[in-house]
């Protein structure tokens, strides 16, 4: 375990992690995880959440890609990317990473006291159907899932991909909850219309 974050970053940069682009991609994970952290400070009284054990159903796979994707998995595998990507194409998968976090943290900041990392209904909860969620009903999770994406590409390792599809699949799932969540508790003539008119994940698809 690695108490100091200086432990982290200088096994980062040591020889004993995979080389480019994994480090970089970590790094970058790693301030989001940590600016995503002290973000969550800011936000309203819970007055009702989804039970522990149900929220099992998203969380082990997250959980489980998370570990696949991590740089150390495939250090003590011993696994070789499927493939090798120039610079130029790698900046483009860094680009897009960058892209998908930018993407949750204009939601995250729209959504403002309103938001959780569980699913939850916070005090004075309504729905938002402008700004990101106007574009989609769950602009986090659309911009978590490809920012994952784009890092397993990156590293192209299969657990990496394997990681990646996995944290994927939860937040899809997360995202399946929290509709069946919000639909009871805002009910549908509220939540409804809204459900019909904005796609859930990908823009412009059908909202179904």
């Amino acid at each position: 375990m690695l108490h100091d974050p200086s432990q982290l970053f200088a096994l980062l940069w040591s020889g004993r992690t995979p080389a480019w682009p994994s480090r970089l991609l970590a790094l970058i994970w790693i301030a989001w995880l940590i600016s995503w952290a002290v973000a969550s400070f800011w936000s309203g009284r819970t007055e009702k959440r989804v039970m522990i054990w149900a929220s099992q159903a998203y969380r082990v796979p997250i959980i489980a890609g998370a570990i696949l994707l991590t740089p150390w998995t495939a250090q003590v595998l011993a696994e070789k990317p499927l493939w090798h990507f120039g610079n130029g194409a790698t900046y483009v998968l860094v680009g897009l990473t960058l892209a998908g976090m930018s993407f949750t943290w204009w939601a995250r900041i729209y959504l403002g006291r309103f938001w959780s990392s569980a699913i939850t209904r916070k005090e004075g909860h309504r729905v938002i159907d402008t700004g990101p969620y106007g574009l989609v009903r769950h602009p986090i999770y659309t911009g978590l899932i490809g920012a994952i994406l784009a890092t397993g590409a990156a590293i192209g390792t299969v657990t990496a991909l394997l990681g990646a599809l996995l944290i994927a699949f939860g937040l899809w799932q997360k995202a399946r909850m929290e509709e069946g969540f919000l639909m009871t508790e805002f009910g549908a003539d509220v939540y409804g219309p809204y459900r019909r008119r904005v796609p859930m994940l990908v823009p412009f698809l059908p909202h179904r």
